[in-house]
């Protein structure tokens, strides 16, 4: 069915990505009940999406890529629809009132494949056998419909059928698990408001291993064969949750889960209360024990604060990097100051081109931002020491905790518990491309 869309129905506004999310509302939570065949990739799914209009919707429009809608329903009436290309189009049999609360059932199916851009394929993605989700940025309507914007954040059911010889871990906590004749369905929950991109399914020939039974419970999916190896590398992580919340303070989630693939990645990956390694990461001698740690640490700076537009990214990327840090210095690797200074002449040596408050679309992912991103904190913890430097570390996490944060909500709280203006240092390292010099220690 075919309808004419409102202008702006279908943007976000979001500076980088305006093409990605949506206007009018905002979602509070998704139903998603996922059947998913491994051997011919093909995924047929109804996804609930219950929202908020901010205004009268006449017309309102979802984020899907690659996948084929039979039906669209708005509060339980059959609305009419159009989808092209990776944005479906929905106009309701009657508007929807602002202010007013509704519901949006999609039926869908296909054979999900990754959203291709400027970052390479991102999203549902086969392995050899199973299946990954890395949806950061852009990757989550690869497998359901949504509001794909880092701000809108809502709850989530998820519900996956697969072959039973196969593990299923979704973000959230499991709360049931059905077995039938050949298949078994995975029910998480996952109540705390999380955007679309932070939300994953992993698929595949797992042994569940659980890592830690205190608070907050630890566990982990890992191929048999990488179990022994995995016991070393992991070894250290209850510690190192202990570190960080001494640090940043409590872990935000109910839980904290580690899937490694049978496959190798690229890079590790962050999602709501968890981290996805490759094969190539687990070797037995904690070769990467850095990325581990910078992956728990997105579940305070990226996860539980998410960006408000992809503009701020470096307010997870650079927070990580120094996390990473930190946990050298208390685990017995090279102290903070010792790596501050190899990554600050490693980046003289680089161009000075780059400004992390607002890097630009195609320099989100810059490794310079990551590293920058990280001595910024440490500049700022030479200029206004070590107990002022992580009560602001632990009061940025405990004021936004699971919403949505900028570059200018940090620095005015910097500026509050330094107790005076810090206009020079955040103009210098934030805002200007020249690697300024490093606060005296």
């Amino acid at each position: 069915m075919s309808d004419t869309v409102r202008p702006g129905a279908d943007r976000s506004g979001d500076p980088y990505l305006p093409e990605h999310g949506n206007g009018g509302y905002r979602t509070r939570h998704y139903d998603l009940d996922l059947d998913y065949r491994i051997a011919t990739n093909r995924l047929t799914g109804h996804a609930t999406i219950i929202a908020v209009a901010t205004h009268g919707l006449s017309r309102l429009s979802l984020d899907l890529a690659g996948l084929r809608v039979a039906q669209v329903l708005v509060d339980g009436a059959p609305a009419k629809f159009a989808h092209v290309r990776h944005k479906l189009h929905v106009r309701p049999a009657r508007a929807v009132p602002a202010g007013a609360e509704f519901r949006v059932e999609v039926r869908y199916s296909g054979r999900p494949s990754p959203v291709t851009g400027r970052w390479g394929d991102i999203g549902w993605d086969e392995l050899t056998d199973g299946v990954l989700v890395a949806s950061q940025p852009v990757g989550a309507p690869s497998w359901f419909p949504c509001d794909d914007h880092p701000a809108d954040k809502a709850s989530y059911r998820i519900a996956v059928t697969a072959a039973t010889p196969y593990t299923v871990v979704a973000t959230g906590r499991l709360s049931d698990r059905k077995r039938s004749a050949s298949t078994t369905t995975w029910v998480y929950e996952l109540p705390e408001p999380t955007p679309s991109y932070l939300v994953s399914v992993q698929i595949g020939r797992y042994d569940r291993v659980n890592l830690y039974s205190g608070q907050p419970p630890q566990r982990a999916a890992v191929p048999t064969r990488l179990r022994q190896r995995f016991a070393h590398d992991f070894g250290r992580q209850s510690e190192m949750m202990q570190a960080l919340q001494r640090f940043f303070g409590p872990y935000p989630f109910a839980e904290y889960a580690v899937v490694v693939t049978d496959d190798d990645l690229d890079d590790p990956i962050e999602a709501q209360a968890m981290s996805i390694f490759g094969a190539n990461h687990v070797d037995g001698r904690r070769t990467h024990e850095r990325l581990v740690a910078h992956e728990l640490a997105h579940q305070w700076f990226g996860n539980s604060l998410t960006v408000a537009d992809w503009r701020h990214i470096w307010l997870n990327e650079g927070f990580a990097t120094y996390a990473e840090w930190l946990w050298s210095g208390v685990s017995g690797g090279p102290p903070v100051e010792a790596l501050a200074r190899m990554w600050y002449a490693r980046l003289k040596t680089r161009p000075a081109d780059l400004r992390i408050a607002d890097p630009g679309v195609d320099r989100m992912f810059d490794e310079r931002l990551y590293k920058r991103g990280g001595l910024t904190l440490h500049a700022l913890r030479r200029e206004v020491g070590d107990e002022v430097f992580f009560r602001l570390m632990r009061g940025w996490v405990a004021e936004h905790r699971h919403g949505s944060v900028t570059t200018p909500d940090f620095t005015a709280l910097a500026e509050r518990h330094a107790g005076r203006p810090l206009t020079d240092l955040f103009g210098a390292w934030l805002y200007a491309a020249p690697l300024p010099p490093l606060p005296s220690a």
